[in-house]
Formats: C-alpha cells, structure tokens, sequence
C-alpha cells in the first residue's frame, strides 16, 4: 500500500506543477481559485510521498558508499543556495534561467546518490525526472527570456551563509525524524 500511495504522490506533484503549462486555458479559466487548488493538490502530493515512503518496506537496490554522505552534503548546500532568492538578488546566478529548479534536480540527485533502495529511488528519481520535464517544458512554452538586472556579490554572500545555516537546521531536523545526514 505504500508503495502504491508513494506512486500516487509523485504522479500528484507532476500533475499539479505541470497543470499551468499543460492545459493552460482551462487553469486560466479557474482564476485565482486555481491558486488554492494547485495548492491543495501539492499539499496532498506531499503527504501522499511522506506516508508512502515511510511506509513502504525497504527493498534493496545498492549499497551506496560510506563517501557519498559528504557528496551530497555538498550538493545539498548548493542545492540551498540555487532554490534561495540569489537568482534574482544576487549576481552570481543572474543569467541562470531555472536556479530554483536546477536547485531542485541536484538536491534529487544528491538524495539518489545516498539511498539504496526502491522507494528513494522511485521518490528521488521521480522528482528528478518531474525536474528536468519541468525545464524542458517551461522552455519551449517560453523560449524568450532575459536576465534581469544583476544584484550584488554581497546578496549572494549573504544567500550562501544562510544557506549554510539552513543545511545545519534542516539536517538537525532530518536526524530527529530519520537518518543523520551528518552520519554518525
């Protein structure tokens, strides 16, 4: 039954992010309302992934290695620092055009690199895909983009040491409701 409600969650989430670019007269035809139904249909996705993760059986797929936690320690911090508000404050990320969701793929990818098993890997993966979907279908639906005017090296100092703090939080939290990231 997890793995089945783990399924739905991810099928969930790509549906309600791809909606807008899909069938956009009829999320258009919804007005703001289709605001809070997005919502609640992710917010569902969300814990349609947690309750079918955590209850579907661990099923072996590789032993990662030991390393990897460091790996993707780092991939996660960066992960942080492309989903925070840099892309438009600072100047490191200006001509980037997905930074959110490039930060997004690299903390699946991160996530995929540590966990061995089935359900992560449909999990991870699955976001990853929806990820890389997401750009490509963005993309193509508006080929013309610009940058917008650069921020400065102190927004993006200031991005990244709160991206540090976050990766310390988050993992504080992430071992009190699962597996330390920081190992141990």
């Amino acid at each position: 039954m997890g793995f089945v409600l783990l399924i739905l969650g991810v099928a969930l989430w790509w549906a309600a992010h791809l909606f807008k670019r899909v069938m956009p007269e009829r999320r258009a035809a919804m007005g703001d309302a289709g605001k809070g139904v997005v919502a609640l249909a992710l917010a569902g996705a969300i814990l349609l992934m947690i309750f079918g993760y955590r209850m579907t059986d661990f099923i072996y797929v590789w032993a990662p290695p030991t390393f990897l936690i460091h790996i993707n320690n780092l991939l996660v911090l960066i992960a942080f620092y492309l989903m925070s508000p840099a892309g438009q404050k600072g100047r490191l990320l200006n001509r980037v055009r997905h930074p959110m969701l490039g930060g997004f793929k690299l903390w699946a990818f991160a996530h995929l690199l540590v966990n061995g098993d089935l359900a992560s890997i449909v999990l991870f993966g699955g976001l990853l895909a929806w990820a890389i979907v997401e750009v490509i279908v963005i993309n193509k639906s508006e080929p013309d983009w610009t940058p917008g005017e650069p921020g400065t090296y102190g927004k993006d100092v200031m991005f990244f040491v709160g991206s540090i703090v976050l990766l310390g939080i988050v993992g504080y939290i992430h071992g009190l409701v699962g597996p330390s990231p920081f190992g141990g």
